[in-house]
């Protein structure tokens, strides 16, 4: 029972071709999908005519669809990869504590330090302005 002789190896790479670009297929197919229903600017019954077009006929409803909109479609991904940095860094700001209502505490206490190393500040007046901003 040799299976391998069976399917040459040329059979193999055109076989992990297809697949490949079965997958590539797909991948670009929900891209659209998505890209049209995240879009502000089509109507209900522009998405649902896309839509249709898309799944009825889905090789000429994608390059269609590539052709006609593709340069809005890149612009759209990076207004959503704006928003989502955006977000992350509010989150992040926030989670840090430091939501711009002015300096912060490593900030303040930074400056303190900086005062005492230039030695506008003796050590006894460090000590007491930290135990205060720490209190």
């Amino acid at each position: 029972m040799t299976i391998a002789a069976d399917y040459p190896l040329l059979n193999l790479f055109w076989t992990m071709l297809l697949l490949f670009f079965w997958v590539l297929w797909f991948f670009l197919l929900f891209k659209i999908i998505g890209d049209v229903l995240r879009d502000d600017g089509l109507s209900g019954w522009g998405k649902a005519g896309w839509l249709i077009f898309t799944i009825l006929l889905p090789f000429l409803g994608v390059f269609v669809y590539v052709i006609a909109r593709g340069r809005s479609m890149g612009e759209r991904d990076v207004e959503q990869a704006k928003k989502a940095e955006a977000a992350f860094k509010d989150y992040v700001r926030e989670a840090a504590g430091t939501q711009g209502s002015g300096p912060s505490k490593t900030d303040e206490l930074a400056k303190l330090a900086q005062l005492k190393e230039s030695g506008a500040l003796t050590e006894e007046e460090f000590a007491k302005a930290k135990e205060k901003f720490l209190a």
